[in-house]
């Protein structure tokens, strides 16, 4: 896919928001894209597949661009959405609300693209308008990235000149600052506190946003902002394979190239961390790897629930059909003005990175194996739901291969426990549950962690040149199997499978992995299809290690790299 200038760029993002025209309800303020569900209701997942293609409309706005549809479409669907008793009036909002998240993208357009979504409203609308999104100051927010969405809010009725809350504004800022661990990085909130892609297209983008627009009034917030994404950037550019992939892991993966939209927004708040050429290849590859062919979209051309193809099972319970055209805050770019350098300059390759990147505040190590990327994570506890545990506590996540969620947690086909160790008990699979410890040194990974049952495991994680290799201390009260699993290998075209007494090894067209241990059964195994984010049929090499009472010790190394390659 060639995308190089300003036009193609704009033709790219047309391709995917013109096959929504004509789903926008009679008023414009809905927009229907498909039956599933999220757990809020249905006319707010509307609601939100509305709002969110103004992630992409509004920058192009900014950067002086024009489609009369689109205008005529947003204009009139805000009007309806705030107009109180109309046929299409978005609601009384209750708190911690689904509509907070998309008052994010409404204040967006509010503060780049008055011209369009405010200047052309009468003040009865303008009114109604501000109201509505005032709602927010009266009611609950969680204590994470959300509170972003009051600031946005209160930015924008104050740049229109209609009322805030400035108590609210100054409050909700206070308390993101105390997310803040250093070095760019910010945990999602104090309870939780997940250190994922919601720092980098959530509370940096927003900070970013804030800190040009109030880079006057609030002038040393906004340094600060700009310079902890600089910060973080030098940690983040290690998230993004030298081919533009970036590695899945953790929540609202279905955001897809959302991935890129934090480098899409230092562009735009003129903080460069590395030449405008870098960033433009960082935000160029990604694009290509997710829109280089059509397995994003459904027959209708409309964004699918998935990753790299349309998947229900990796979703998450916020995900309703409108939910992935998050992606399109990576086109913040289109508001750079006609002359910037970014829409003629050459993309260029990734800067010299380490082999292995310690990422202390993130809890995680970085490996680059022949320019992909495998990230292991230590110290991420969390309480989400069971489908969220797989998003966070394996041992690798790999642009390579993805990671696999289960289908169920009975047998080891529908568990498709990849990258992990799993023990299996009477015929249940069960996977690292919670972290009692962990410690991240230059060389390796070592967690304390247990699966349940009462059985307690020690964890070493040893990257090397070729993988990495897993030191088990495992502490059981009961005689159980366990399995210490690779990578999930594309399957869809065939596979080359070898077997011995001390390895299992697995190579497909793209990609191989080899599992090898002094002890236990070498095996590969088919899983579940659609069960793995990249490829909807793959199979795992796996060693099976018969665990006793008492204390085991076992050792498995794990390679990506053939040595013939």
């Amino acid at each position: 896919m060639n995308i190089q200038t300003k036009k193609d760029f704009e033709e790219l993002m047309f391709k995917i928001l013109n096959p929504l025209r004509d789903k926008y309800s009679d008023g414009c303020a809905f927009l229907e894209l498909g039956s599933t569900s999220a757990w809020y209701p249905m006319d707010v997942a509307k609601m939100e597949a509305f709002a969110r293609p103004l992630w992409g409309l509004v920058p192009f706005w900014n950067g002086s661009g024009q489609n009369k549809e689109f205008e005529d479409i947003y204009r009139n669907g805000i009007i309806s959405g705030t107009t109180p008793g109309g046929k299409e009036y978005w609601g009384e909002c209750t708190d911690f609300d689904q509509r907070f998240v998309e008052m994010a993208s409404l204040s967006y357009g509010l503060i780049f693209a008055p011209d369009k979504l405010w200047n052309p409203l009468t003040i009865k609308q303008k009114q109604n308008f501000a109201k509505w999104l005032y709602q927010i100051n009266n009611l609950k927010v969680p204590k994470s990235n959300w509170l972003f969405f009051r600031v946005l809010v209160n930015v924008a009725l104050k740049n229109c000149g209609m009322t805030y809350c400035r108590e609210k504004l100054l409050s909700d800022l206070a308390k993101i600052e105390e997310f803040y661990l250093g070095n760019g990085w910010y945990s999602d909130g104090l309870s939780n506190g997940q250190k994922d892609y919601y720092i980098a297209f959530a509370i940096h983008f927003y900070s970013l946003i804030y800190a040009k627009v109030m880079n006057k009034e609030d002038s040393k917030r906004s340094e600060i902002f700009k310079k902890r994404a600089c910060e973080f950037s030098k940690e983040f550019i290690y998230w993004f394979a030298d081919s533009g992939e970036a590695v899945p892991y953790g929540r609202s993966l279905t955001y897809r190239f959302a991935q890129v939209a934090f480098w899409s927004m230092c562009l735009v708040a003129d903080v460069l961390p590395f030449d405008v050429s870098v960033i433009k290849g960082i935000i160029v590859r990604n694009l290509d790897y997710w829109l280089s062919d059509d397995s994003i979209f459904d027959n209708g051309n409309i964004l699918t629930i998935g990753y790299k193809y349309n998947q229900q099972i990796m979703s998450e319970r916020y995900n309703a059909p409108g939910s992935p055209y998050w992606c399109m805050k990576a086109f913040a770019f289109m508001a750079l003005p006609e002359k910037h350098e970014f829409w003629s300059c050459e993309p260029l390759p990734l800067p010299e990175l380490k082999q292995i990147s310690v990422q202390k505040e993130a809890e995680l190590m970085i490996g680059r194996y022949q320019g992909a990327v495998t990230l292991y994570p230590a110290g991420t506890v969390n309480t989400f739901p069971d489908v969220m545990k797989h998003k966070y506590l394996k041992f690798t996540y790999s642009t390579r291969f993805g990671f696999s969620v289960p289908r169920s947690g009975w047998q080891f086909d529908s568990a498709a426990p990849d990258g992990t160790l799993a023990f299996e008990i009477e015929g249940r699979i069960f996977t690292r549950m919670r972290n009692r410890s962990f410690k991240i040194l230059e060389d390796r990974v070592m967690i304390e962690w247990s699966p349940g049952f009462g059985i307690e495991v020690m964890t070493e994680i040893i990257p090397t040149q070729t993988g990495h290799i897993r030191k088990h201390k495992i502490g059981s009260p009961v005689d159980c199997i366990a399995y210490d699993s690779g990578f999930a290998v594309d399957a869809r075209d065939g596979v080359i499978t070898e077997l011995g007494e001390k390895f299992a090894s697995v190579r497909s067209r793209e990609s191989y992995c080899l599992v090898s241990s002094e002890y236990g059964t070498c095996q590969v195994r088919d899983v579940a299809p659609n069960t793995n984010l990249i490829s909807p049929k793959t199979v795992i090499p796996t060693i099976r290690y018969e665990v006793k009472t008492g204390v085991n010790e076992v050792v498995t190394e794990i390679k990506e790299i053939s040595s013939d390659k």
